[in-house]
């Protein structure tokens, strides 16, 4: 009985990693005032008929702190990358010339910060509720286990290891949107 509980605590471990990985991955996407190619994950181009992600039919580069270089392998996609960009509504317009795509990031006002740290503050709150509902899961599989035949000490030991699981990630949580709060309110 022991190990299924080891074995309950391991699984929401993991989930709860997995969490963090996905806030990290999602504040990467907020930007921050700085030009980064992570920017444009998340936003498909139609590739002749398939979406397809901006980085697999373009160089993505990095000019400097404000600007990112967008250059298709094929010229015909320029259009296509262009309103791909437009439609994700990342607050940038691009700019075509022809041969590329740049993207001017403008500095950031006082409010915008604000707007985007709120949008931040919910991808937390989203993974908080995430890691609550892995701890929710997790005691009653201990519960369960409990009715079977598992000791009340081994289960209340379980409950407590969970817990302290959960506060632990939840304090990762924080750190996270701190850092993020941090770097977005750096002029």
């Amino acid at each position: 009985m022991q190990e299924e509980v080891d074995l309950i605590i391991e699984d929401a471990a993991d989930s709860m990693k997995k969490a963090i990985a996905h806030l990290e991955a999602e504040l990467v996407k907020i930007r921050a005032g700085k030009a980064s190619p992570t920017m444009l994950d998340g936003i498909s181009v139609d590739y002749y008929g398939s979406p397809t992600p901006i980085n697999q039919v373009a160089n993505v580069n990095v000019l400097d702190a404000k600007t990112i270089s967008i250059q298709p392998w094929e010229k015909p996609m320029l259009a296509a990358i262009e309103r791909a960009i437009m439609q994700a509504n990342i607050g940038v317009t691009p700019q075509n010339d022809g041969v590329q795509i740049r993207l001017y990031l403008p500095p950031l006002t006082e409010e915008r910060r604000r707007e985007l740290f709120k949008k931040a503050s919910g991808e937390g709150e989203n993974s908080k509720v995430a890691i609550r509902n892995i701890r929710r899961d997790a005691i009653e599989q201990i519960k369960k286990l409990q009715k079977d035949g598992l000791s009340e000490d081994a289960a209340k030991d379980g409950e407590k290891n969970v817990q302290e699981l959960t506060d632990k990630h939840i304090v990762l949580v924080d750190k996270h949107l701190a850092a993020k709060e941090k770097e977005m309110m750096t002029v």
